[in-house]
């Protein structure tokens, strides 16, 4: 588990609070393969604002553009067609946390979706969910798409306000371990972060034994 792809069931549901926590508890490099909006305050900058461990080391992203759409959109705007041919693992001995732009099912291009690019590199899932209304459907969907295109699942983190009875049926019907849950904070902190990286470090480690 050397590589491991950070997707979420939808946008905002907060991938990059979870990615944080994973490379600061593994200590891992972090890299966010395509970025749409906020080029001045990029995923990869708030995730390298948020850890402490001297070890991670941050990989460019194979795009970078500037509108906060779908990428498919996002690059027709800027001119440009996401080739995934051209977007290639970076070199490094260390782990790394590899950050989706949206869901599993969002499009790079006219023609292919993230999961298409997931497939090809052969990479882990490790999933994050949020509760609200629809959350159970789209969450079984996501997992459902990885597993017709066998793609390995690591588990499931679920973010903010808990809801047993959503989760307990998620856990049920993937048959996956919930890897851990992070709470509405009222502040993303370097010391929050580092305090949630301790308590997923056990779990963490359970998916590499």
């Amino acid at each position: 588990m050397n590589k491991l792809v950070i997707a979420g069931i939808g946008t905002e549901i907060g991938k990059t609070v979870v990615s944080a926590i994973v490379v600061e508890a593994l200590q891992a490099d972090y890299w966010k393969p395509v970025q749409s909006g906020a080029p001045t305050d990029s995923d990869t900058e708030i995730v390298r604002g948020l850890i402490t461990n001297t070890r991670s080391r941050f990989h460019p992203e194979a795009y970078s553009l500037r509108e906060p759409l779908s990428p498919h959109a996002a690059a027709d705007l800027d001119g440009v067609t996401i080739d995934l041919e051209q977007i290639q693992l970076p070199q490094t001995a260390n782990h790394l946390v590899i950050e989706l732009a949206g869901g599993l099912m969002v499009p790079l291009n006219h023609h292919e979706l993230s999961i298409d690019w997931v497939q090809r590199n052969s990479l882990p899932v490790l999933l994050v969910s949020r509760n609200y209304l629809g959350s159970i459907n789209h969450t079984l969907l996501s997992v459902e798409a990885c597993r017709t295109r066998n793609i390995p699942v690591l588990g499931i983190v679920f973010n903010g306000p808990s809801v047993p009875a959503t989760e307990a049926v998620i856990l049920s019907l993937t048959g996956l371990a919930c890897l851990g849950r992070v709470r509405e904070e009222a502040h993303i902190t370097q010391a929050v972060i580092g305090q949630y990286a301790k308590n997923f470090l056990d779990s963490l480690n359970s998916m590499r034994a």
